[in-house]
């Protein structure tokens, strides 16, 4: 069985039907804070990624609720390139006066696992703002496979070492380090097959040439429906709110084995303190609104909200949790 392999940039879901961005700016909190004159002219949204990926949609999302509560021109500027180092370090060492941010997701945290450099600290380099999202992953496997959940999937790969195939969209994606986790987790090996992008590990998957993947659930619900796939498990330590019979993993017999994709905003190290209570307080606000859940989770995301000192906390965690993955798993994208 021939696959075609690469070492591919980390791709996310793409944009669908969003509603008109001026319609999604908060009510009220946002527009309270407009007599700040911080920042004092056209704020960037920087996303390390390309134009339709996740980050790319929400930075669009997260621009008119921003621009209205800055009174200032907001753009989004996609910085891609070296699976998002290039912006990412370009954030780095912008001036903290509130005229550049970065949409994140949780991906720049374990880069500095995956690669024996990068040209930022994830946690010194930065302040963080708000967590705004977190979207769902979910174990699927092509329909052939002999397994109904994920603790069977362990059976048969504890009885078949290294002869089940799983793809992802490239070394260190998500996707990856998740099924990796799942193995290490459960004990089993698998082997692990990395494309250059979500599409042509998804076509393999689908055409039966890949025996499991781990997928955004809003990517993977609509090919289980037409039966094209089986959903196994959820990823996160929760149900999906829009597959809630497909149990956890937890619940599935295989704890400890939790991932799921988060998206923060951040600055430049030294942004000051009240401009960031004064955004979060303003995205916080924008959260609640009918609206924008709507549009998150037309987009496979769910409103996450919260403290900067919580987005922080989280990006240190997952920072030591990432590298005990990766470093266990001998996983390296250099």
């Amino acid at each position: 069985m021939t696959h075609r392999k690469g070492f591919g940039r980390r791709q996310f879901g793409r944009a669908a039907g969003l509603l008109p961005l001026a319609a999604l700016a908060p009510r009220g909190a946002a527009a309270q804070g407009s007599g700040s004159r911080i920042p004092d002219g056209p704020v960037t949204v920087v996303v390390p990624y390309t134009p339709g990926t996740g980050p790319d949609i929400l930075g669009r999302l997260v621009s008119a609720p921003l621009q209205q509560a800055f009174g200032q021109p907001v753009v989004v500027d996609n910085r891609a390139g070296a699976s998002g180092n290039i912006g990412t370090q370009f954030v780095a060492r912008a001036a903290p006066d509130g005229r550049t941010l970065m949409m994140q997701p949780n991906t720049f945290i374990m880069n500095p696992s995956l690669f024996r450099q990068v040209p930022y600290d994830p946690i010194n380099s930065f302040v963080p703002i708000i967590q705004l999202s977190t979207g769902d992953l979910v174990v699927v496997v092509n329909p052939d496979v002999p397994a109904r959940n994920a603790k069977e999937l362990a059976e048969l790969a504890r009885a078949k070492p290294g002869e089940i195939d799983y793809g992802s969209p490239g070394v260190g994606t998500p996707q990856h380090l998740a099924m990796a986790l799942f193995g290490l987790t459960a004990g089993v090996t698998m082997n692990h097959v990395p494309y250059r992008g979500a599409a042509p590990s998804l076509q393999d998957l689908i055409g039966k040439r890949l025996a499991a993947m781990v997928l955004p659930v809003h990517t993977a619900l609509p090919l289980a429906q037409s039966g094209q796939i089986r959903l196994l498990a959820i990823c996160g330590d929760q149900r999906s709110d829009v597959a809630p019979d497909v149990p956890t993993l937890a619940e599935s017999g295989v704890p400890g084995s939790q991932a799921d994709l988060w998206y923060g905003l951040f600055g430049p190290a030294g942004l000051p303190a009240d401009f960031v209570r004064r955004v979060n307080a303003d995205l916080n606000a924008w959260l609640t609104e009918p609206r924008t859940r709507e549009a998150l989770l037309a987009q496979g995301m769910k409103p996450a909200g919260g403290t900067p000192e919580a987005l922080g906390e989280l990006a240190k965690r997952d920072l030591a949790r990432w590298a005990d993955v990766i470093r266990r798993g001998g996983i390296s994208a250099d």
